[in-house]
């Protein structure tokens, strides 16, 4: 796959607002693909208002929590935690984001439209987890205080060309993420309000590739180079939440993330759609960089191997010790 591009000049040619404005054009295009697919819907039809019931405080009749009260699994309260904790801190995702891309013209309005799309995430995530009683509240308003008092800043918020595409790969983890919990949480209301927010996910992914394409036409060497750091340097937003360490671990045995999952269904998917490791015509820097990117992924597959093995081992030891 060559790629020319009648825009194209030397690496230091190109700044953050030069790119902000080559590629306008393109967001526009996406923008109004976007408005055309994706299908608005209502948080409180997703929850299970029949279910709830007080808690207490300055209600009398409040019952308090108990684990015994939710048909959620104990991977799936886990997993739900951890995803709504990261969806909590959506007003420095878009600071982030609005300091990066700008308030105006077509960026600004994706930058709004996103975040209004991402507020329904935590509103019926938090409406679901209360109403059904899936985790424990007090504790659950604590971790959100806590994390959200620590604000986010994002790896990439250096350079806009690395936080395109961060956030390509990072959309897609986000609604696997999503969507595997629905899967393990063992309630099939939780399953269909996570199936809705991974759409979403999935749309949102969708517009940060494509941009992701056309930056690869504008600026290969450059988008290269950002792919291969924001590959290497991986980490989800809500890395820096109280116990996601043992969180995530807990996860990854669970079946919800882990790296054999990141490998197949976030980083592979995007970088076949974009052919990145099959861009030629590219200039030392970039191809340095796509060397680098093609010898990171056969790592992380062999490191994927190696948890594949471990997980199948621990997963037979499991079944010997309840069927001796």
């Amino acid at each position: 796959m060559t790629i020319t591009s009648p825009h194209l000049g030397s690496s230091e040619a190109w700044t953050d607002a030069k790119l902000l404005f080559a590629l306008e054009e393109v967001v526009e295009k996406e923008l109004n693909r976007h408005l055309k697919v994706t299908k608005d819907w209502m948080p409180h039809e997703y929850v299970p208002w029949s279910d709830g019931r007080n808690f207490p405080g300055f209600f009398e009749d409040g019952e308090p929590w108990d684990p015994a009260q939710s048909k959620v699994t104990d991977i799936g309260r886990i997993a739900l935690v951890v995803n709504l904790l990261t969806e909590d801190n959506l007003p420095s995702y878009h600071h982030e984001i609005a300091s990066l891309f700008g308030r105006d013209g077509a960026w600004g309005t994706w930058v709004h439209r996103w975040t209004a799309e991402e507020g329904r995430h935590g509103i019926v995530m938090r409406d679901y987890l209360l109403a059904s009683r899936a985790v424990d509240p007090d504790k659950l308003e604590q971790f959100r205080m806590a994390h959200m008092s620590e604000g986010f800043e994002s790896d990439n918020r250096h350079s806009m060309l690395h936080s395109v595409a961060y956030v390509a790969f990072q959309e897609l983890a986000t609604r696997i993420s999503h969507r595997n919990t629905g899967h393990q949480s063992g309630d099939p209301v939780c399953d269909r309000m996570l199936a809705r927010i991974a759409t979403d996910e999935n749309l949102h992914m969708v517009f940060y590739r494509n941009l992701l394409g056309a930056a690869f036409q504008l600026a290969p060497d450059l988008t290269m180079q950002a792919v291969r750091d924001v590959v290497v340097n991986f980490r989800m937003p809500g890395h820096g939440m109280p116990g996601f360490e043992r969180a995530a671990a807990q996860m990854a045995i669970g079946g919800v993330y882990n790296i054999r999952i990141h490998h197949d269904d976030v980083i592979q998917p995007v970088l076949r759609f974009l052919k990145v490791l099959d861009i030629d015509g590219l200039g030392p820097e970039g191809l340095k960089a796509q060397e680098e990117l093609g010898l990171y992924m056969g790592g992380l597959d062999s490191e994927a191997k190696k948890f594949d093995e471990k997980l199948a081992a621990r997963l037979a030891r499991k079944a010997a010790r309840q069927n001796p």
